[in-house]
């Protein structure tokens, strides 16, 4: 499909970068699910090839590229597997809070090696006691000196055991009134005394996507780790999170059409009854009704990319693409494995991963339910 955004550079460069995954990728993506890791190696091929990070400015080790090419990276990884959702989280969601709130410092010491895959980075947002409740965060960054005493824990964090950057919402002023005008970013560098890392956690899906938990103990962290503004955290997250949450949508749009196009494939080789299974009206309907919801969710999404590449306010357009696409891609990975019938529930077929990672859509990025909250809200209700 042509998306309206994209030129025929974008195109040539979605050529070269499925060109690479298919090489670089593809063969490797069941041993990387079986050892619950994407190798570093990986993220270098990536940064070598320039596909880390490229939008970024020249001088940082960027391209300047418009962010139809994030988009084009984002499909053309969730097309080889849902666990290497990582790397846009790198790529469109930690990088972009140092390219909007960092000092030029700040640039310059993370940014390149951000762009080489030197630099694996991670936000750190969620806790064991609270999820999209940003504001109730209870892990504290105290200044002390030249440095903030950072204590807490976080859980549920992509690229957790890998990370050697990971942004971190916390407290600085525990006691704000509102509570979110306390909230501030921290950036934690790897080796930082009183970070450590807990349990790699086991995902129901999502296997090579390395998940894990963070534990701050009187960790010390220099005051020029700061990002932006003391007390202006929450208000960063609340402006970033548009661009996160259409990433999610994206990545859901492209597993259904992916899902459809090997049930497509699948029902027309395998026989029952003397005929290929295509050939039964039940499921040229199912196939009918899939096709039809995906075609209409991508002539949203494609016009809601356009203007969020525009600078649009699309916050209520994000979120209803985020619940509807993820509830969609949900059901859509549930019918395409009905109609791969019992071959659909064993693991050589690629549906049944598919099916195992596509629920967590629903839940990141902030709940389906959260994205109802939110339109309801900007409805005036």
């Amino acid at each position: 499909m042509k998306h309206p955004y994209l030129t025929d550079d974008h195109e040539i460069f979605r050529r070269s970068l499925r060109k690479f995954l298919e090489k670089e990728a593809y063969p490797f993506y069941d041993q990387w699910e079986e050892e619950r890791m994407i190798p570093r190696s990986f993220w270098e091929k990536m940064g070598e090839q320039g596909y880390l990070c490229p939008d970024i400015d020249e001088e940082y080790g960027g391209s300047e590229v418009d962010w139809g090419f994030a988009v084009v990276i984002n499909e053309e990884l969730e097309r080889v597997g849902s666990g290497l959702v990582g790397v846009g989280l790198h790529n469109d969601i930690v990088v972009p809070y140092i390219t909007a709130y960092g000092t030029e410092e700040q640039k310059k010491r993370w940014l390149p090696k951000c762009t080489t895959g030197e630099i694996i980075t991670a936000i750190a947002m969620t806790e064991p006691g609270t999820g999209s409740d940003l504001a109730n965060i209870q892990t504290t960054a105290i200044l002390d000196g030249d440095h903030y005493v950072l204590n807490g824990q976080k859980t549920f964090i992509t690229n957790g055991i890998q990370s050697d950057l990971i942004v971190v919402a916390c407290k600085t002023d525990p006691k704000a009134n509102p509570k979110h005008k306390g909230v501030s970013l921290l950036v934690v560098e790897r080796d930082t005394p009183g970070f450590s890392r807990g349990r790699k956690l086991n995902k129901v899906g999502l296997h090579c996507q390395d998940t894990a938990e963070l534990i701050f103990e009187d960790c010390r962290v220099p005051k020029e780790n700061l990002l932006g503004e003391e007390g202006k955290g929450f208000l960063y997250l609340m402006e970033k999170l548009q661009q996160e949450r259409l990433l999610v949508a994206i990545a859901a749009q492209t597993a259904s059409e992916v899902m459809l196009k090997q049930t497509i494939e699948y029902v027309k080789s395998r026989e029952a009854f003397g005929k290929p299974v295509s050939k039964f009206q039940n499921t040229q309907f199912k196939i009918v009704e899939m096709a039809t919801e995906i075609e209409m969710s991508r002539a949203f999404l494609d016009q809601l990319i356009a203007e969020h590449i525009e600078g649009k306010d699309v916050v209520t357009k994000v979120s209803m693409a985020k619940w509807k696409l993820t509830d969609s891609a949900k059901k859509i990975a549930a019918e395409c494995m009905q109609l791969h019938g019992g071959y659909g529930y064993m693991e050589e077929y690629e549906i049944a991963r598919r099916f195992r990672d596509i629920p967590v859509a629903s839940i990141y990025a902030g709940t389906n339910e959260i994205m109802k909250t939110i339109i309801a809200k900007n409805l005036g209700l």
